[in-house]
């Protein structure tokens, strides 16, 4: 496993780096919301050359003072980085030993938070007495939908890192209430539906501000998320930060003699969270690996995901109807999850002696909503036409 970066790299390039940063599993989630934007910025563009989104305009007030909103939140921008980044630069071991916890967590420098604090106040000051106008003006200026593209997928990522951390912890509420505030504030810990669905809804209630519809937006995403997740399970995979399958304990089918052995079943040596035995002869933070054998699910959602969003991706032009391809990407993504969760490892809930995960439930309502959601619109177009 690579607990990060550099140690994909020293494998690859034998080159000799002693910490193991940038955090592998952060790394492609990064790289994966990237993709996403790219992927969107492409359908934008083909939608808007369709003529099923539009070009808008957007007033803006230039030559206007800074208003107070405006100072605060830059203080309190310049305060997080001076805090976070100080602590960071005097505290580099902790740091590089476990950077998402690290910077997750409440710990910082307070005199250097006041110090960036009060330069991004006074940097931002500056900016707006340099424009200032004797009487501001309204500009307006023309934006296409893909030019939106980095707002829209803040909106995802900020919504997304929220739902999936608030869906953990109702997932594992009983860690909750034990440590509140260690859990919310850890490195780890991230529930994909609940980025799913918080993102979606961030992601949509921005879109509507600038002018595209609700399913319009929906059908620009879904090959963006069917990818994304896809190459975000890679970090999952090469971390090995605790999203692997059950125990395997059969032999590798005949039809199969093609895949590496790792590929049917793998006990994660070197895994993030420490998880199992120790590995003999090993020195240091990631030295352990799983007693038995298991599913490497990460890898199979990473190759399904991967395939499905070709799927998408050469569905999209044989459609017109907004919220087709929405409605097939929860149909899609819906089976896939719900299939991998018969051999992972996850919380379960039980009603009498039926049990089930979080992400069965979800993912069975999910294929429940596209399949409804094909019917309707269908029927909805057919109307429209007679």
């Amino acid at each position: 496993m690579y607990p990060g970066l550099s140690d994909l790299l020293n494998d690859i390039f034998g080159t000799n780096f002693k910490v193991s940063f940038p955090p592998m599993f952060g790394t492609m989630v990064a790289l994966s919301f990237l993709l996403g934007a790219w992927i969107m910025k492409l359908e934008l563009k083909r939608k808007e050359s369709l003529g099923l989104v539009k070009e808008f305009t957007r007033k803006i007030l230039v030559g206007k003072k800074a208003t107070t909103s405006e100072l605060i939140w830059n203080g309190v921008f310049g305060f997080i980085i001076g805090y976070k980044l100080v602590y960071i630069f005097l505290n580099s071991e902790p740091f590089f030993a476990d950077p998402p916890s690290f910077i997750l967590s409440t710990q910082g420098t307070l005199w250097a938070g006041l110090l960036f604090g009060a330069v991004f106040v006074f940097f931002k000051y500056r900016e707006k007495q340099k424009a200032l106008l004797e009487t501001p003006k309204l500009v307006e200026e023309t934006v296409h939908p893909y030019q939106a593209v980095p707002e829209l997928t803040m909106a995802a990522a900020v919504g997304g890192l929220l739902g999936a951390k608030i869906f953990h912890i109702f997932e594992y509420w009983s860690d909750f209430m034990a440590d509140p505030i260690g859990l919310f504030f850890s490195g780890s810990g991230l529930t994909m539906y609940g980025g799913l669905i918080i993102g979606s809804i961030t992601t949509i209630w921005y879109a509507r501000t600038l002018g595209i519809s609700a399913l319009n937006m929906c059908d620009t995403a879904a090959p963006a998320l069917m990818l994304s997740y896809g190459t975000g399970r890679i970090g999952c995979q090469l971390s090995g930060d605790g999203d692997w399958g059950i125990v395997n304990t059969a032999a590798k089918p005949d039809w199969l003699g093609f895949l590496p052995d790792w590929a049917w079943k793998f006990n994660y040596p070197h895994n993030v969270i420490s998880e199992g035995i120790p590995i003999p002869g090993c020195e240091g933070r990631y030295c352990y690996q799983l007693a038995e054998a298991v599913f490497p699910t990460p890898l199979y959602e990473s190759v399904a995901c991967v395939l499905l969003f070709f799927v998408l991706w050469g569905f999209r032009k044989k459609t017109m109807i907004p919220g087709i391809i929405f409605s097939l990407y929860l149909i899609l993504n819906g089976v896939e999850r719900f299939l991998v969760e018969s051999i992972r490892v996850n919380s379960k809930y039980h009603i009498g002696d039926f049990a089930f995960t979080q992400a069965q439930l979800i993912s069975t309502l999910l294929f429940v909503t596209g399949v409804i959601g094909i019917i309707y619109l269908r029927s909805r177009d057919r109307k429209r036409q007679n």
